[in-house]
């Protein structure tokens, strides 16, 4: 009896101490291992084309029409044309990204525009105001329509579309009203000069300034906590709301920059024209968002992003140029804006939807 319980111990003992071993497992080989290496070669090459796409197009355009008409359009004066008479479009569609990229719309920045140029004039014109004073004063209502939208569209939960549509009709109305429905002349000599009479390597410093825009937003997105936070907050308000984001703040803080932005567009009009009337930069509307809906698809496809943005305005402007140079009449941009708009709003909605499938 006693030898039989010192061997169910010992055995017991051994069944305890001895841990089970697993047997190693062994790495996949043959199609199992290939399988994501392929997958990941397929996507690589995808990328890269969604994001080359449009420069190779522009690049396409620019060859065309240089072939085409040699003369007149693949010259230094065309070029320098082109780069300086859309800068205030660069600039306005770079304000309308930060928005986009947080989740919301801002339709008031064409009359924000409007608006600013013609306060600079009104002050500067016809009161005699010092032009940097008149200057900071468009700039300080482009922050208050920017706080009205964002407290609209935030505080009271209205969709941004409604809030900024009903501001650009408000602003329009009171630009007609302000101006007598007249167009102001004669703004300082001096921001003038600043804007399109100084040149650099023959291009208007204005292209500058838009560039250097450019580069400014290109880093806030892609190397400050902020720029990471709206990008966030524009995929999933309720995930940025749970790791502790101020949703709110940052909402209305990008729907003030827009605004702000749009109103230094409304200085470069001044300056570039001199003048300012009730339908200043109404027009930019239409552009501006075809511009920013073009722009996300290309360079980081899905995602609005300022360089895709600049190429997206140029691309554009270089085949409407191209096209009135041909002899088309001056429809023919209403109609390279709202196509493009149809088909880069189009294109944007595929490449989401194939990276939702790709799990990206």
């Amino acid at each position: 009896m006693n030898e039989r319980k010192g061997a169910d111990m010992t055995t017991a003992r051994k069944d305890v101490e001895t841990p089970a071993v697993e047997p190693p497992v062994e790495p996949p080989t043959g199609d199992a291992a290939a399988e994501p290496a392929e997958k990941a070669a397929r996507r690589r090459p995808t990328g890269r084309l969604e994001a080359m796409a449009l420069p190779l197009t522009w690049l396409g355009v620019i060859i065309v029409f240089s072939i085409v008409e040699t003369e007149t359009f693949f010259t230094s004066a065309n070029a320098a044309s082109i780069l300086a008479s859309q800068a205030v479009l660069v600039v306005v569609t770079l304000g309308l990204i930060v928005p986009l990229i947080a989740g919301d719309f801002d339709l008031s920045i064409g009359a924000v525009v409007g608006m600013s140029a013609l306060i600079i004039a009104i002050l500067n014109v016809q009161m005699g105001w010092n032009i940097w004073a008149a200057i900071l004063v468009a700039l300080v209502a482009g922050v208050v329509v920017g706080l009205i939208n964002g407290a609209l569209t935030v505080l009271l939960g209205i969709d941004s579309l409604i809030v900024t549509l009903g501001m650009s009709t408000l602003l329009a109305g009171v630009a007609l009203w302000i101006s007598g429905a007249n167009t102001i002349t004669g703004v300082d000599q001096t921001l003038i000069d600043i804007v399109i009479s100084y040149r650099l390597f023959g291009i208007p410093l204005e292209f500058y300034y838009a560039m250097i825009f450019a580069l400014i937003l290109w880093y806030v997105f892609a190397f400050t906590p902020l720029g990471q936070r709206l990008l966030v907050v524009g995929r999933n308000r309720e995930v940025a709301r749970l790791s502790g984001m101020r949703v709110s703040t940052l909402r209305i803080g990008a729907l003030v920059t827009s605004a702000l932005v749009a109103a230094l567009g409304g200085v470069l009009i001044a300056g570039t024209s001199g003048s300012a009337g009730p339908t200043t930069g109404l027009d930019l509307l239409l552009p501006a968002f075809a511009a920013a809906f073009l722009g996300s698809t290309t360079i980081k496809p899905g995602r609005f992003n300022p360089w895709g943005t600049v190429i997206a305005v140029y691309f554009l402007v270089t085949g409407i140029t191209g096209l009135q140079l041909l002899g088309l009449q001056s429809f023919v941009q209403n109609i390279f804006y709202g196509g493009a708009l149809i088909l880069a709003v189009s294109f944007s909605q595929i490449i989401r939807r194939r990276r939702m499938k790709r799990g990206i």
